[in-house]
């Protein structure tokens, strides 16, 4: 009788990186892609620990903590089980002494293990600070235990190298003092900077002797920070690329459902904002299958000469119709492809289409109308087209389309109901001017934060991605400030990176 062995598991030590979940590396992202269990250190950012829940939904990341011997035992007892382990280190794990401890733990038994080294944050957090080490700087961390700082100073000033410390805020007055102990000048200057590499990062700079003596003003800096000092932090001001983006520290609303939040998000972060979701609408299916089910056999059947599409929803309901009725892209065979914008035509694109119209003006319905052919009796075989949109859009394109001599099937391909209000703290955030600026990308996002949450507050800049949009906007009674020329996403966000470019400029900063 052949006997099958339970599939053995692994035990894979990740370093997180700085914090940035944009600094993991390949293999990180390939080795948390296979995990079947993550468990996270307690100091690994709550936005790179999202991003792994969002990119693995059926993974929750498990937080440890407690002896390294235990946490190994944990890892271990899973991997026996045939699960795949990450173990998710902030920074490096062979920089972090409590990490290598469980490696020599697991490493006692007889599960195997890897090691994806991380990008540290005594080399990173610097350079986003705008801080150059150059090739020789001396490191260390106080959260690990006792650093004989003096002797540290001591090399530091023989070599003329810069130091870096990771610590916790309470510990650098002492530290600095240990620092002056050891040879360092008190005029040295140190940048502090926590939430490093992320777009919450603040760096304050001051004198080293001022830190040690309490009277630099660290602007109540608290928690884990990343101290770098030395001659190197004075050419920071030419140096600095992180906190001199265009957004860096903007607090964006993003008003959307939460499936359409990423690719604003992404594109805020990447400007240096700090964007805060708030659904504002969810998408559902119709109420009946049945009116999609008769449009989707006509596609499929010839009785179409023209689809449109109105939004990326559309084209996602669309899709999600043909996967369950087992078709593909082929179904569009003989038939023409309008769409509203380029959003939306990115959308039909990644479905493997490419469409006929997309207008060369304004990317709305009316900007689709102006383009759009009329119906030709001659050189049109078929005179129908298929609407598949929203239970709640205007009437617009379909009594232009009926008035170029087309037949419309106006088809509910999804429904949009109003999401639950944001908590206290985000609704009173809106209201009383806790956000820079929000990025409004239809009229029912206008119409539904408004009706959640209340108007945001006058002094908040106002970014709509349309007209249509802008029209809604006003009606509620806020000044919009910024609308792109093409009304997409990208865009969009990129239009507001330029207002507050501008908005610098003119303050003289």
């Amino acid at each position: 009788m052949t006997r099958f062995r339970k599939t053995p598991g692994r035990v894979v030590f990740v370093g997180a990186g700085p914090g940035d979940p944009g600094m993991l590396t390949a293999r990180a992202t390939a080795a948390l892609a296979e995990a079947t269990v993550v468990l996270v250190d307690p100091d690994v950012p709550a936005a790179l620990v999202d991003a792994v829940r969002d990119g693995r939904p059926e993974v929750d990341p498990t937080p440890v903590s407690g002896e390294p011997a235990d946490v190994a035992k944990s890892a271990v007892a899973a991997a026996k089980n045939g699960d795949v382990v990450v173990r998710l280190v902030a920074g490096d794990p062979y920089t972090a002494e409590r990490a290598v401890k469980e490696v020599l733990a697991v490493g006692r038994t007889s599960v195997p293990f890897d090691v994806v080294p991380g990008v540290a944050p005594s080399t990173a957090v610097p350079a986003f600070a705008g801080v150059a080490l150059g090739g020789t700087s001396l490191t260390a961390d106080l959260r690990d235990g006792d650093v004989d700082l003096p002797a540290l100073a001591g090399a530091a000033a023989t070599l003329g190298a810069p130091v870096v410390l990771q610590a916790g805020a309470e510990q650098l007055p002492d530290a600095a003092a240990r620092l002056v102990e050891g040879g360092l000048s008190g005029s040295t200057p140190v940048v502090v900077t926590a939430g490093g590499s992320g777009t919450g990062q603040r760096s304050v700079v001051a004198k080293l002797g001022a830190v040690a003596e309490k009277t630099a003003d660290l602007g109540g800096l608290t928690g884990a920070v990343v101290a770098t000092v030395g001659s190197a932090v004075d050419k920071r001001g030419k140096l600095s690329w992180w906190e001199s983006r265009p957004l860096f520290g903007w607090r964006v609303l993003v008003p959307r459902t939460k499936d359409q939040a990423g690719e604003m998000s992404e594109r805020l972060r990447a400007y240096g904002a700090v964007p805060v979701e708030v659904p504002t609408i969810a998408v559902e299916p119709p109420r009946s299958a049945a009116q999609m089910d008769r449009a989707i056999k006509g596609l499929v059947t010839g009785r179409y000469g023209w689809i449109v599409f109105t939004s990326a929803n559309a084209v996602r309901a669309v899709r999600e119709k043909f996967t369950e009725l087992g078709l593909d892209a082929r179904a569009f065979a003989g038939v023409k492809v309008a769409c509203v914008g380029e959003q939306t035509a990115d959308a039909v694109r990644a479905f493997g289409i490419v469409p006929e119209l997309v207008p060369t003006g304004a990317q709305s319905s009316e900007g689709l109308l102006a383009d759009f052919p009329e119906y030709d009796d001659v050189l049109d075989p078929i005179n129908r087209v298929l609407l598949p949109r929203a239970d709640i859009a205007t009437e617009t394109l379909a009594a232009g389309l009926v008035e170029r001599g087309w037949e419309i099937d106006d088809v509910t391909a999804y429904r949009t109901v109003r999401a639950a209000p944001p908590p206290a703290p985000v609704r009173e955030a809106i209201k009383g001017g806790g956000f820079d600026a929000v990025c409004f990308t239809s009229s029912s996002t206008v119409r539904n934060l408004v009706g959640i949450a209340g108007k945001p507050h006058a002094k908040t800049v106002v970014a709509v991605i349309g007209p249509a949009t802008a029209a809604t906007a006003q009606e509620f009674g806020l000044r919009v400030d910024v609308q792109p020329e093409t009304a997409a996403v990208a865009p969009l966000v990129d239009a507001l990176a330029a207002f507050a470019e501008a908005r610098r400029a003119e303050a003289g900063q």
